[in-house]
């Protein structure tokens, strides 16, 4: 076993559930601290007794939602269900941003004590006049300062979640991106794929909004259907209820998916397989199908998800035994969850992969003309358009690290692969959440993809 990681891990896990307790602690006694300053007994008996309420009612829907079985206490998709990842996320968030503010505070302070050390209460009295006597014993701008801004850090997240849960998390957009395909059959030009990912259907997303993301897919008209993984996000989540809604997709070369972690999590992999068959679809699992369009073929390749390590953090190669699947008379397309491993199939030649897995982050900022994701603790590939050369090593940094379409070519030039041609992978944002049901700068995604012969 790698005690090393596995001692990381576990340092990883206990330092979020102590930051989680440590932010339900800080708003706990601050909500006392604050009533208590209340004049009328009964105004801060009833603050506290809302609060209390809310308290257990967060709490239950807790458990609700891990019940075992599909039969909910509190109808799944309502605003209730989702309080609990609402309340934690915001809690969490501007616990940290107050912590932070009050550190920033703190530094500052010090800093500026040392850079001007105060002078004796009793010599400044002689020599300074009483206003100056006040302002060397007190910076109320400062403390003004800092006051208002611990407040609006402590806003901050709660306004963002509500905005990201009431206007973007549901707000589905089309993205159109035409791919260029290496030695692309003519046939097989204009073909158009759409790409439905990390769907999540749970309390945050009920089935209603399933529908909706598919009627929109069908409007594309799309050639050729795919998922790829999360159909869920935990065992107790109806997955029959969301292939039932996916067998409504129509493309005329069919739809075909492959699991995701959350399958494995689940532990309904092969029920999946089994709906999906069912329902008159595939699920690819480590199997490849050819397909003809327009008098061209193609190979479509499907993987679970693919792990990176095993439970003892030994390091994993993805793809393993899917070089036996690659074909080299026609076009590839690989279905991967995990974005991860392109590198690995554009080293055995594999010319388009799709993938999801990371939401874009579900949250993006910008800040100094940089954009900063979540996702980019997990992976190089966050949303959208990558590329890197055919067939180059995947343990090359100069090629793995997960340079963006625009600039492909300087890539390609580095490592004199530019002959073989580009492998390329686009990672959709998804439509569903996990965590909190909030997005801020990621809309949800339906992918409307485009082959181009390069």
């Amino acid at each position: 076993m790698n005690w090393a990681f596995f001692i990381l891990r576990f340092a990883a896990g206990l330092g979020v559930l102590s930051l989680i307790f440590l932010s339900q602690r800080f708003w706990h006694r601050g909500i006392w601290r604050a009533t208590a300053d209340f004049r009328s007994k009964s105004l801060r008996i009833a603050v506290r007794l809302a609060w209390l309420a809310l308290l257990v009612l967060i709490a239950f829907a807790f458990v609700d939602s891990i019940r075992m079985g599909h039969r909910h206490l509190i109808p799944r998709g309502t605003f209730m269900s989702a309080l609990v990842g609402l309340w934690f996320f915001s809690a969490l968030f501007a616990f940290l941003a107050i912590k932070i503010v009050r550190g920033v505070d703190f530094l500052w302070s010090r800093l500026r004590h040392r850079a001007n050390p105060p002078r004796p209460v009793w010599e400044t009295a002689h020599n300074a006049p009483a206003a100056a006597v006040t302002e060397q014993l007190a910076d109320p701008s400062r403390r003004y300062f800092f006051r208002a801004v611990t407040a609006a850090a402590g806003a901050a997240p709660f306004l963002g979640a509500m905005y990201g849960y009431a206007a973007e998390r549901l707000d589905y957009h089309v993205r159109n991106i035409e791919i260029p395909i290496p030695d692309l059959p003519a046939g097989l030009e204009g073909m158009r794929i759409v790409q439905l990912s990390d769907i999540h259907l749970s309390g945050y997303m009920p089935r209603s909004e399933v529908r909706r993301a598919v009627e929109m897919a069908n409007e594309l008209t799309a050639d050729l259907a795919v998922i790829t993984g999360d159909f869920i996000t935990g065992a107790n989540d109806p997955l029959a209820d969301c292939v039932e809604e996916l067998r409504m997709l129509r493309a005329p070369l069919g739809v075909w998916g492959c699991n995701g972690n959350h399958e494995i999590y689940a532990k309904v992999e092969h029920t999946a397989r089994t709906l999906f068959d069912q329902a008159g679809m595939r699920l690819l699992r480590q199997e490849a199908a050819q397909l003809t369009f327009k008098g061209s073929q193609f190979n479509l390749i499907g993987v679970d998800y693919q792990r990176e390590r095993t439970n003892e953090g030994h390091k994993l190669q993805t793809l393993g035994g899917v070089e036996s699947l690659v074909r080299r008379d026609m076009p590839n397309i690989l279905l991967s969850h995990n974005p991860n491993s392109f590198p690995r199939a554009a080293e055995i030649g594999i010319q388009l992969s799709l993938a999801g897995h990371t939401h874009g982050g579900q949250i993006q900022v910008e800040i100094l003309d940089r954009r900063l994701s979540p996702a980019r603790f997990i992976t190089d590939y966050i949303a959208g358009l990558y590329q890197r050369p055919m067939f180059a090593p995947s343990i090359n940094p100069a090629a793995s690290s997960g340079e963006p379409y625009a600039e492909a070519p300087k890539i390609a030039a580095q490592t004199n692969s530019s002959s073989s041609g580009m492998a390329s992978i686009y990672v959709n944002r998804g439509l569903g959440t996990v965590g909190a049901p909030v997005r801020l700068g990621v809309p949800p995604e339906i992918t409307l993809i485009v082959l181009r012969r390069a």
